[in-house]
């Protein structure tokens, strides 16, 4: 499974090392993940989701509901 937040679609950047050498290299910037488990009310279940820190944000804001509607039209969710 890759790491893709799953209500914004945050994935891993590519960028500089910054180093006083010559030798160019490319370093690698995950987002910052979790694992949780969230209650859907009026479906009764709990669901999975792996999501970022800005997704938790945006689920406290606009409710689960809604980000997960916006999530399945951008077509980041998909098995929900």
């Amino acid at each position: 499974m890759s790491r893709i937040c799953q209500i914004t679609g945050k994935k891993a950047m590519v960028g500089n090392n910054v180093s006083h050498s010559k030798r160019r290299t490319k370093r690698r910037f995950s987002p910052n993940l979790f694992n949780k488990k969230f209650y859907l009310p009026n479906e009764d279940r709990w669901i999975s989701l792996t999501v970022s820190a800005a997704g938790l944000r945006t689920i406290n804001k606009n409710g689960l509901s809604v980000a997960l509607k916006d999530a399945k039209a951008k077509g980041l969710v998909t098995n929900i």
